[in-house]
C-alpha cells in the first residue's frame, strides 16, 4: 500500500510472525494511482505456515484480516498564468487562469471561492466571476460554466484537474504599474480542518474520510499587473512674415508644432491628434507632416486628413515613453 494511503486507525494491519520453518505470507495485490490506493478498497491478508508430516508437506492458514482503505482528502490550487496578467485601468473582463486538482484517492467535491482583497498588493480588483472551463484551457463565455454556488460544485475523480477561470474588473484610476491579486480557494464539502483529522463514514464507498495535508481545502493566488499610459500635448507656433521677419501681420504664415509625448508601461491605441484652423487665418494646402513626413489632406491615403477646416493626424498605437510631432501651416488673413 503507497504511504499516502489512509486506513480506519483502529483496524491497523497487524503484524503476522510465525517462527517455523517455510513460513509465507501473501497479500491480495492492489492498483495505486499516484494519489494512493482507491479510497472504499478492501485490503485481504492471510498468513500460511507449513510444515513435513510423515513424508508429505502440511499447510495451515491462518485467519483473513481485511481492512477497508480510508478516503485521504487532498486538494491542490495552482496559478496557472505564467506572469501576472497585463490589465488597464477600468478593464471589465480581466481573466486569471488556475488549476484545481484531487490530489486524494477517492471521488471528491469541492466549493469554490475567489476574494480580490488578499492585502499586500496594490489594489484589490473585484471579482466579477467563477468560471468552470469545459475542458478546453480556453475561456468561452457561450461554453464554459458560471459557478453561482453549490448547485455549480466540482465533483474529481482521484488525480483530477480542472481549469478555473477568474474574471475581473481593473478599478479606474489605479496607477501604472500598480499589482492587484485574486485568490481561489478550493475546499471539500466532506469536511476541511487538522491534517490526520478522522471524519467517520464520510469517504468514499462508506470508508472513513481522513483530512491529508493540505486540510481538505488549498488556495493560491494569481495577479494582474496595471500596465496603462497617458498622453501630454504641448503646441508651439513660429511665423514667418512677407519681409523675412517673425512679426503676425496679414500675410504672413505661421507654423503650428504639437509635440504628444506619452509615459506609462502601457500603449495607447488608436491615438489621433486634431487641431482646428484659427479664426482669421487660412490652411495651407499640403502642409500636414507628422515628424518629418508630408502628409496629404486626402482621406484615406495616408495618416493625415485636411476637412471642416481642421487637420486630423491618426498615430495609430502608441506605446509610453514615446513622442510624436505633428505641424502644418496657416497663413493670417
Amino acid at each position: 500500500m503507497t504511504p499516502n494511503a489512509f486506513v480506519r486507525p483502529e483496524r491497523t494491519l497487524s503484524t503476522f510472525a510465525i517462527l517455523c520453518a517455510g513460513v509465507a505470507a501473501f497479500a491480495v495485490p492492489q492498483t495505486a494511482m499516484a494519489s494512493g490506493t482507491r479510497a472504499g478498497t478492501v485490503i485481504n491478508n492471510t498468513a500460511q505456515a507449513s510444515y513435513d508430516s510423515g513424508g508429505s508437506t502440511v499447510t495451515v492458514d491462518s485467519n483473513t484480516h481485511s481492512m477497508t482503505v480510508a478516503e485521504l482528502i487532498n486538494t491542490t490550487v495552482v496559478w496557472d498564468d505564467s506572469a501576472d496578467v497585463g490589465t488597464t485601468p477600468g478593464a471589465t473582463t480581466q481573466i486569471l487562469t488556475f488549476q484545481v486538482t484531487n490530489t486524494g484517492n477517492g471521488e471528491e467535491t469541492f466549493s469554490l471561492a475567489a476574494n480580490g482583497g488578499i492585502g499586500g498588493d496594490n489594489y484589490d480588483p473585484a471579482v466579477n466571476l467563477i468560471v468552470i472551463d469545459d475542458g478546453d484551457g480556453v475561456y468561452e463565455p457561450s461554453q464554459d460554466l458560471v459557478y453561482t454556488g453549490a448547485a455549480q460544485n466540482p465533483t474529481l475523480d482521484p488525480d483530477e484537474s480542472i481549469t478555473v477561470f477568474i474574471i475581473s474588473t481593473t478599478p479606474a484610476g489605479v496607477a501604472d504599474g500598480a499589482r492587484g491579486g485574486v485568490k481561489l480557494t478550493a475546499a471539500s464539502t466532506t469536511g476541511t480542518g487538522a491534517p490526520g483529522t478522522t471524519i467517520a463514514g464520510a469517504g468514499e464507498g462508506g470508508s472513513d474520510a481522513v483530512l491529508g495535508t493540505s486540510g481538505g481545502d488549498s488556495d493560491d493566488d494569481g495577479f494582474y499587473l496595471v500596465s496603462s499610459a497617458t498622453v501630454s500635448l504641448l503646441k508651439s507656433a513660429t511665423v514667418l512674415d512677407p519681409f523675412g521677419g517673425n512679426d503676425a501681420v496679414p500675410g504672413a504664415t505661421i507654423t503650428y508644432s504639437i509635440v504628444a509625448t506619452t509615459t506609462g508601461s502601457g500603449s495607447l491605441p488608436n491615438l489621433v491628434i486634431n487641431d482646428s484652423v484659427p479664426t482669421g487665418t487660412t490652411y495651407v494646402a499640403g502642409s500636414i507632416r507628422l515628424g518629418g513626413t508630408t502628409l496629404t489632406d486626402a482621406t484615406g491615403d495616408d495618416a493625415g486628413r485636411f476637412s471642416s477646416n481642421a487637420i486630423s493626424v491618426a498615430l495609430g498605437t502608441v506605446p509610453g515613453g514615446e513622442t510624436r510631432t505633428v505641424s502644418f501651416q496657416v497663413t493670417i488673413n
